[in-house]
């Protein structure tokens, strides 16, 4: 074949075998072409009989193209040309076309080359995986997608162990060049190679992030943008695989809202961003409500289905975990902190949704009331919430605020809020109420002992509202002394007879004996001074007492109370 084709080199022999690929023509000569390409000479003996016939060949669905072709062309002449990473695939899958099975034929060099070279590196591998996407399905029957699949994935999984660059996450920047398709690849190669989560999760994040900023780069172009979003979410593994990071969860979701993405694709990012919520702040779930723009809130009923994935999640569970509780089987155990958690994260973000003046009460309330009650152990986050919603919008009605209201449970705020609560002139009077007759009931029950006094602030809380029933009796005590000054001195004009005098006195003794049992409650020697005292004034004899009771008993009494 050598010396056929430099005779037809040195003779300058016409040609009579045309190639024509798209908009590029080959004239070649059967006598060099034949021998070696079993396609091109089963099309040229179906195309004439007559050996010496020019014949014209169209080949445009050859793999690779026209390049591919001019390279094994130049093959088949015998000319030199470089086997490279970026044309390494394109040469194996012409040779599959053209059938060269010469026993030198390409296709065992390009096998030569990408063995010992061509997926030995990273960057390497990801060149050849990249360029067999516009080979299908050629590269991917003749198994070159999958072993180039599978050495990134084996670079990955070593560099992952053993850096030898730095920084140590390089590699996932090598990732950005491949597409959606590609990278769900990569990703079953990793699995079947048993890679870590972590690593799993780097690769997936490393590579939306990448293809999110491209889709933010061009607002304009809506319908590429939400393709290749679809196409993202679609390869990032489970969260079971790997758990990906809540932020960046939250700002694909933002994405794909403000792009308009399929409801398949929005779905499953609220699924994905529910399973990892408790790691999720304030500003991450604010970021998923805002516009495009970032200035106006509009995706709330977005969150709010977050927040009741999550609850389900949580509630399924509790349910599993309670079936599992008296057998001794395995499975990841719910968080039993991570609904409180969120509580607190959702009364934030009702914080600051609360400040958009064009918030409708349906939307607050759905997203502040997406956990229940009792999931908070205190309401006076919420309650900031509340109020906050309640000053930016001060022209509700009664019935407006009571339904604003709702969200929370006045029975649970500290004593602090309940305080605020009770002079706080935004809330609906149900609410103000609710907040007073708890304070009754603890004032009642820590009267009786009941209130939490084992605490410092429990006890100093008992003692405040001890001094404060303490100074109400004392008030009232002062109206009775009063009334009974009073009395006594509209009686002292009329002492002129005894019997108008005893009838008085009596009245006065019985009245002063009313005085004296509100004395003794609040009387700190009950049992001790005063019964002391008692004994001593009966000392002076049975018949004095019996005699004279009007006159020993109130003059005791009125030296008690000076």
């Amino acid at each position: 074949m050598d010396r056929i084709t430099q005779w037809l080199s040195s003779q300058d022999v016409p040609p009579d075998l045309t190639i024509r690929i798209a908009d590029s023509i080959f004239p070649l000569h059967k006598a060099v072409m034949v021998p070696r390409c079993g396609y091109i000479r089963r099309a040229v003996a179906s195309a004439t009989k007559d050996p010496s016939a020019a014949v014209e060949l169209d080949l445009s669905a050859l793999p690779g193209g026209a390049d591919a072709f001019e390279k094994a062309a130049r093959y088949c002449y015998g000319a030199n040309f470089e086997i490279t990473a970026r044309n390494a695939a394109a040469l194996r899958c012409a040779a599959a076309f053209l059938d060269m099975q010469h026993p030198a034929d390409l296709a065992r060099r390009v096998e030569e080359f990408l063995a010992p070279a061509g997926l030995r590196a990273l960057p390497s591998a990801v060149t050849v995986l990249r360029s067999c996407e516009a080979l299908l399905p050629a590269a991917d029957e003749l198994g070159v997608v999958r072993r180039a699949a599978d050495a990134v994935a084996l670079r990955i999984c070593n560099e992952a162990l053993f850096p030898t660059r730095t920084p140590p996450g390089w590699w996932t920047a090598e990732l950005a060049a491949l597409s959606p398709a590609s990278f769900q690849k990569v990703v079953t190669a990793l699995r079947c190679r048993r890679a870590e989560p972590r690593v799993l999760a780097n690769a997936a994040s490393a590579y939306a992030e990448l293809a999110l900023a491209a889709v933010l780069a061009d607002p304009r172009d809506r319908e590429d943008q939400r393709a290749l979003l679809e196409s993202v979410v679609d390869v990032l593994p489970s969260a079971a695989d790997a758990p990906i990071p809540a932020p960046f969860l939250c700002r694909l979701l933002h994405a794909a809202v403000t792009t308009e993405a399929s409801a398949k694709t929005c779905r499953d990012l609220e699924l994905r961003v529910a399973a990892v919520l408790d790691q999720a702040t304030a500003g991450d779930l604010l970021g998923v409500a805002l516009d495009g723009a970032g200035e106006r809130v509009r995706n709330t009923d977005t969150v709010r289905r977050v927040i009741a994935a999550f609850v389900e999640r949580q509630e399924a569970s509790s349910e599993s975990r309670r079936s599992r509780r008296a057998s001794l089987s395995g499975g990841a155990e719910p968080d039993p902190g991570a609904m409180e958690k969120v509580a607190r994260t959702v009364d934030e973000l009702a914080a600051e949704l609360a400040t958009e003046e064009s918030l409708a009460i349906s939307k607050f309330v759905g997203v502040a009331g997406a956990v229940p009650k009792e999931a908070r152990a205190s309401h006076d986050c919420v309650y900031r919430a509340v109020d906050i919603y309640l000053k930016t919008h001060p022209s509700l009605d009664e019935i407006e605020r009571e339904k604003v209201c709702s969200v929370m449970d006045p029975l649970k705020l500290s004593y602090q809020a309940r305080l605020h609560a009770s002079q706080n002139k935004r809330l609906p009077l149900q609410a103000v109420l609710s907040a007073l007759y708890y304070d009754q009931l603890k004032l009642r029950s820590g009267a009786d002992g009941g209130w939490d006094t084992q605490t410092a602030a429990g006890k100093a809380r008992a003692q405040a509202r001890a001094d404060a029933s303490l100074a109400r009796e004392n008030e009232a005590l002062r109206s009775e002394l009063a009334r009974m000054r009073a009395f006594v001195s509209g009686m002292q004009p009329s002492k002129g007879s005894g019997s108008s005098r005893s009838a008085p006195a009596g009245k006065k003794a019985s009245f002063l004996g009313s005085v004296s049992r509100t004395l003794s409650r609040l009387n700190p020697f009950k049992g001790g001074w005063a019964k002391d005292t008692a004994s001593i004034a009966d000392g002076g004899g049975r018949h004095r007492r019996d005699t004279m009771p009007h006159v020993v008993k109130p003059k005791r009494r009125r030296f008690s109370i000076s």
